[in-house]
């Protein structure tokens, strides 16, 4: 099986104690303690399934006890398997992996012998401005051919729609190849799959164009989980590909597209392994923070 497509729905997700105590002992201590100074729960559960989809990837597909995998981040972010302290021979280093969590959901995409970068975007209307004054702020992050495609999609809610699909797309690639915020989005411009995209539907039409010339090496898939989130996963040459000669590199055949596989918690930690002991002030910190919302307006009513 040759890519790797799954996603969590956080905002469905209540934790019980049990469950929100054995997630924090099957992550990092470290990761653990970046997860416990979220304010909010909401990010607090994004940052842990993110985590533990990394994990069951690992140990799932590419062989590696979860007790030993260890996972680290690059200057950029982005997340990476550290040499364990004993790799099996039956390991497969070829997967690049990548995470994404917006709104509802946290995705995880994975393919083998391409570099992968996957982004998610929830269509909202902005908060504290229009629609014309957002799209204005945002003018510098598209070319003047993506902003006439967003511009003309027809209602407001489908100009948000088609600026959300361009913006996962950009970011996807931005993702993939590790650069971060100091890349200049009007050196890449898509020119989106002539298909309608729609929930359960994979397209991958969509072509990119860096610095004005067609990039083929690369291929763009895009989907959505529901009628809100979008998703964009950038399949490219691997790092010692672009650093070298892409003219000899070949890119493996991909296999066919498949929508986003929807995981239960229990799938979620199927391979689960404690790293830790059970810390129990860890589930009264997420729980105050739960109840903070309940108490504030409570006290707003009273007052």
């Amino acid at each position: 099986m040759g890519s790797v497509r799954w996603a969590f729905r956080c905002k469905s997700w209540t934790p019980s104690r049990s469950d929100w105590l054995f997630a924090a002992r099957c992550v990092q201590p470290e990761e653990k303690e970046r997860i416990g100074q979220f304010v909010f729960t909401k990010d607090a559960k994004s940052a842990m399934v993110g985590r533990l989809l990394l994990r069951r990837f690992v140990c799932e597909r590419m062989g590696i006890p979860w007790t030993e995998i260890r996972l680290e981040r690059s200057p950029r972010g982005k997340p990476y398997l550290a040499d364990p302290p004993k790799i099996s021979p039956h390991c497969d280093r070829s997967w690049s992996f990548n995470i994404s969590h917006q709104g509802d959901y946290v995705v995880l995409a994975a393919d083998r012998g391409v570099q992968v970068g996957v982004d998610l975007m929830k269509v909202s209307m902005p908060g504290s401005s229009s629609v014309p004054e957002f799209f204005r702020i945002m003018t510098r992050q598209f070319t003047p051919h993506e902003w006439s495609v967003i511009q003309s999609a027809g209602s407001e809610r489908e100009q948000l729609a088609t600026f959300h699909r361009h913006w996962t797309l950009k970011e996807s690639f931005i993702k993939a190849i590790g650069t971060g915020l100091g890349f200049n989005l009007q050196r890449v411009e898509f020119h989106l799959s002539p298909e309608p995209l729609r929930p359960g539907s994979v397209l991958r039409q969509t072509k990119m164009l860096l610095d004005e010339e067609p990039e083929e090496a690369w291929i763009f898939e895009e989907s959505m989980l529901d009628a809100d989130h979008h998703v964009a996963i950038a399949m490219g040459p691997p790092d010692e590909a672009r650093s070298a000669s892409l003219a000899s590199w070949l890119a493996p055949p991909p296999p066919p597209p498949s929508p986003f596989t929807l995981l239960s918690f229990s799938e979620l930690i199927a391979s689960a392994s404690p790293l830790t002991e059970e810390d129990p002030a860890y589930w009264e910190s997420f729980r105050m923070k739960a109840e903070a919302p309940q108490r504030r307006r409570e006290a707003q009513a009273s007052a």
